[in-house]
C-alpha cells in the first residue's frame, strides 16, 4: 500500500522519490511488455482507441449485417482449408449456407447480397484432395 504524503513535501517529490524507488526495486523490469515497443505509436490520436481495441479483443463486428455475411463467407475457405476433420468442414459449411439462405428469405441490412450457398460435397471433395497432396 502507498503511504500517505508526508507534511511539508511537496507533490511533485514526494511522487518522484515513490517512482525512484520502485525503479531501484525493479517493479518496473517485471510489468507485462516491459522491454518491447508500444503499439500504435506510430498512428495518429484516436479518441475512441480503447473502444476500438476492447471490440477487436473480444471479436465484435460493427458491420451492417450483410457485410458481416459477406466477411464470413470470405473467411470459410481458409477455416475449411485449417479444419482438421471432414465433420469439421460439414459443419462449418453448413452453418454458413443455412446464414446465406436466411439472408436470401429476409435480405439484412446494407448492401445487397449476391452470395450462392457453398456445394458441401464439392469443398469436402476438395479438401480430402488437399489432405492427400499434402
Amino acid at each position: 500500500m502507498t503511504e500517505r504524503k508526508p507534511p511539508g513535501v511537496s507533490f511533485e517529490s514526494w511522487v518522484d522519490r515513490q517512482i525512484h524507488e520502485a525503479q531501484e526495486r525493479g517493479d518496473f523490469s517485471r510489468l507485462p511488455g516491459f522491454g518491447k515497443p508500444i503499439a500504435g505509436l506510430e498512428r495518429p490520436y484516436d479518441e475512441a482507441w480503447w473502444i476500438k481495441q476492447k471490440m477487436q479483443r473480444e471479436g465484435v463486428s460493427m458491420l451492417p449485417p450483410a457485410l458481416a455475411l459477406r466477411k464470413e463467407v470470405e473467411d470459410v475457405p481458409v477455416a475449411v482449408a485449417a479444419a482438421r476433420t471432414e465433420s469439421e468442414v460439414r459443419r462449418l459449411l453448413t452453418e454458413v449456407n443455412e446464414k446465406i439462405e436466411r439472408a436470401r428469405k429476409m435480405p439484412p441490412e446494407g448492401p445487397p447480397l449476391h452470395l450462392k450457398p457453398f456445394d458441401v460435397e464439392a469443398a469436402v471433395r476438395r479438401w480430402r484432395e488437399e489432405r492427400r497432396t499434402a
